[in-house]
């Protein structure tokens, strides 16, 4: 007979989940995981890794029509758009592959299908219509004396902008479209539609972003978005800030869209298609959340700093305790919870610590506070900036338009924050995290050798000019 009772079951295989599972495995636990669909989640399979791949696709294709910058030539350049596709779900693939492979190197137990809640430390599983890894356990009853929801989120979908999936997509669609549209209207501006309209944008689509707010990329410091939003304005996106999609007139094979400005006035635009990323919402429902009284708060899961809620026996981590909805925070808090399980007293996360990118073109990434949360918080501060155009690798990698800011409290000389655009900026924001993470001060960071010439010597000109120490420009 299957074996049917576990210490930890974690319910979800996204990188929340998984990493959970792997975690809990190490110390001991016997351990399973419970997947619905695709192992490695959302994140995995229809989130941030297969964009990233249809993001290289875009970047490769610009650096070849830009060839002859580089004293190259390649001309007539081209693309499929299927090929594209096919090289992007590939790496999924691949990576789907690497999680049941971690899976069962640590000895955890796959549960395939969709699980219910029925009591503390009892839950049901049903069968799901997606394929089952080779081994996995299946539809049944089941016991744990620790349950741990990590199901991840969905799209938010907005009265009036419903996806329909042909002319109005979702990121599901967006990254797997039929054909490549000629024009396009992404709704929202924060990572998720910003890195749509940099990639279709890139490969020929006429594009155009609406956001409700004044700034676009609204969680980033104001400057760094603004200096943002002119290299997007420079590439020839259209940004329509202050701005709402008020209805939508589908044809055959297009869509007329209203626009109000804010002020009252409106426009119509008619385009291809229209990607609506209006942000994402926890799965919550539907799994008996509500019958065990597991208390809810604004569609996320209500827990403490190490993942319990106020029913014994029951956790919650990643996109359905609240944001930022991002997969490493999901992993990190994870590991957090099975680490309090064990009784090992770890560390709360600190989310102010957690970084954020956006892998478009260029590059936004960032951790701590902006400027003006740090003035709300009644911090003095100390600001420093350093721009790519001083910088030599930059130029010489012909990716001279950038910049980094940090900020500093003036009174003890800690890094409260720091904020970067431009290129490799989601590969060297880690500097600056780890830096925080060890409550470094000014004094600390001048001391550090940056190796030459990279692109990060731009963070510790940055840190030099906020104490009127900088030496290149």
């Amino acid at each position: 007979m299957a074996d049917t009772s576990f210490d930890v079951v974690v319910i979800g295989s996204g990188p929340g989940g998984y990493v959970t599972a792997i975690r809990a495995a190490q110390l001991g636990f016997k351990t399973a995981i419970v997947e619905k669909a695709y192992l490695g989640g959302i994140c995995n399979n229809w989130g941030c890794i297969p964009t990233k791949a249809l993001l290289r696709s875009a970047e490769i294709y610009h650096y070849m029509q830009h060839a002859k910058d580089y004293g190259l030539s390649a001309d007539n350049v081209t693309f499929d758009i299927k090929a594209v596709i096919a090289r992007s779900r590939g790496v999924v693939k691949r990576l789907s592959g690497g999680v049941e492979y971690l899976m069962n190197k640590n000895k955890i137990s796959i549960i395939w299908g969709e699980a219910t809640l029925d009591a503390p430390g009892k839950f049901t599983v049903k069968k799901t219509e997606a394929a089952a890894p080779k081994g996995a356990l299946g539809a049944g009853s089941y016991t744990a004396k620790h349950i741990i929801v990590a199901t991840g989120a969905r799209p938010r979908v907005l009265p009036g902008l419903e996806p329909d999936k042909k002319l109005v997509w979702t990121y599901f669609e967006a990254m797997n479209p039929d054909k490549m549209p000629k024009s396009l209207l992404v709704v929202g501006s924060g990572a998720i539609g910003i890195e749509f309209a940099s990639f279709y944008k890139t490969m020929g689509a006429d594009v155009t972003v609406v956001e409700v707010l004044p700034q676009i990329l609204p969680v980033e410091d104001a400057e760094i978005a603004g200096f943002a939003r002119k290299q997007f304005e420079k590439q020839g996106i259209k940004i329509m800030s202050g701005a709402k999609v008020t209805k939508l007139d589908k044809k055959s094979d297009s869509v007329t869209v209203t626009i109000e400005d804010g002020k009252g006035a409106t426009q119509q635009l008619t385009v291809d298609r229209v990607i609506s990323a209006v942000g994402v919402v926890g799965n919550i429902e539907g799994f008996g959340l509500e019958k065990l009284g597991v208390k809810t708060e604004r569609g996320c899961i209500v827990i403490d700093k190490y993942g319990k809620t106020n029913v014994p026996g029951i956790y919650a981590i990643g996109d359905v305790a609240g944001p930022p909805m991002l997969a490493h925070k999901a992993e990190h808090e994870g590991v957090i919870c099975v680490e309090a399980i064990k009784g090992m007293n770890p560390h709360a996360m600190d989310k102010s610590l957690i970084p954020g990118c956006t892998y478009c073109h260029p590059q936004v990434a960032s951790v701590g506070l902006t400027e003006a949360k740090a003035k709300e918080a009644g911090k003095d501060i100390r600001v420093g900036r350093f721009p790519f155009v001083a910088n030599g690798k930059a130029i010489a990698q012909g990716e001279d338009q950038g910049m980094v800011k940090v900020i500093f409290d003036k009174k003890t000389g800690q890094l409260l924050g720091a904020h970067m655009v431009g290129a490799e900026v989601v590969e060297m924001i880690q500097g600056f995290v780890v830096a925080m993470n060890l409550e470094t001060t000014e004094e600390e960071l001048f001391h550090t050798i940056f190796p030459h010439p990279t692109i990060s010597e731009t963070m510790k000109e940055a840190v030099l000019d906020a104490y009127g120490r900088v030496l290149n420009t």
